[in-house]
C-alpha cells in the first residue's frame, strides 16, 4: 500500500510501486523509481528523490531515507538505511545493510559497499566508498541541498516551469 504526506510533488514520469511511505514535502523527480516489491521504503519529510534515481529493496532489507535527505541524479539506494540530513551525491549507489548517518556527503559516482556504517559529519567518496574527510560543514551541506529541493517542490506544485513532453507543452 502506497502512503503518502501532504506537499507531495511527484513527476509524471516518476514510479511508486508496492509499500511506500512518502513523508510531507517529499519531492520525486522525472524517471525515479521507488520500487518496494519484496519489502517496505519509507522517505521522511522534505526529501527529495532526483531524475532517474533508484529506490530499491531486498527480501531481508527495506530502505529507509529519513528527513532532510538528498538523492541525487541517477542514484541508487538499495536496502539500506539513510538517517536524516544525508546527501547521496549523482550516480552513487549505496548497497544493503549500509547505514549513513546524519551530515553523511556521498560523493558522486561512489560506491557504498554491503554493511558499510558512516560516521556522522562526514565526506565519502570512491569505490568502495571510504571516509575521506570529516566535519559539520557535510551536515550543512546536505540540511541545505534539502533545502533547495524543497523551494523547487513548491515551484513545480505551482506550475511555476513549462513543462514539453514530446510535441505536448503544459
Amino acid at each position: 500500500m502506497i502512503k503518502v504526506g501532504k506537499g507531495l510533488y511527484v513527476a509524471d514520469t516518476a514510479v511508486i510501486i508496492g509499500n511506500v511511505t512518502v513523508g510531507d514535502n517529499v519531492t520525486i523527480m522525472d524517471s525515479a523509481v521507488i520500487r518496494a516489491d519484496q519489502n517496505s521504503i519509507k522517505i521522511g519529510d522534505n526529501s527529495n528523490i532526483q531524475d532517474n534515481a533508484t529506490i530499491h529493496v531486498d527480501l531481508d532489507c527495506e530502505t529507509v531515507i529519513g528527513k532532510n535527505v538528498s538523492v541525487g541524479h541517477n542514484a541508487i539506494v538499495h536496502g539500506a538505511i539513510v538517517d536524516d540530513d544525508v546527501l547521496v551525491g549523482m550516480g552513487a549507489i549505496v548497497l544493503n545493510k549500509a547505514h549513513l548517518r546524519p551530515g553523511t556527503v556521498v560523493a558522486a559516482g561512489t560506491v557504498i559497499p554491503e554493511n558499510f556504517e558512516s560516521d556522522g559529519n562526514c565526506m565519502i567518496a570512491g569505490v568502495p566508498g571510504k571516509v575521506k574527510r570529516t566535519g559539520e560543514q557535510y551536515f550543512t551541506m546536505a540540511h541545505l541541498n534539502s533545502l533547495e529541493y524543497l523551494k523547487l517542490n513548491k515551484d513545480f506544485r505551482e506550475g511555476k516551469y513549462e513543462i514539453m513532453k514530446g510535441n505536448r507543452h503544459e
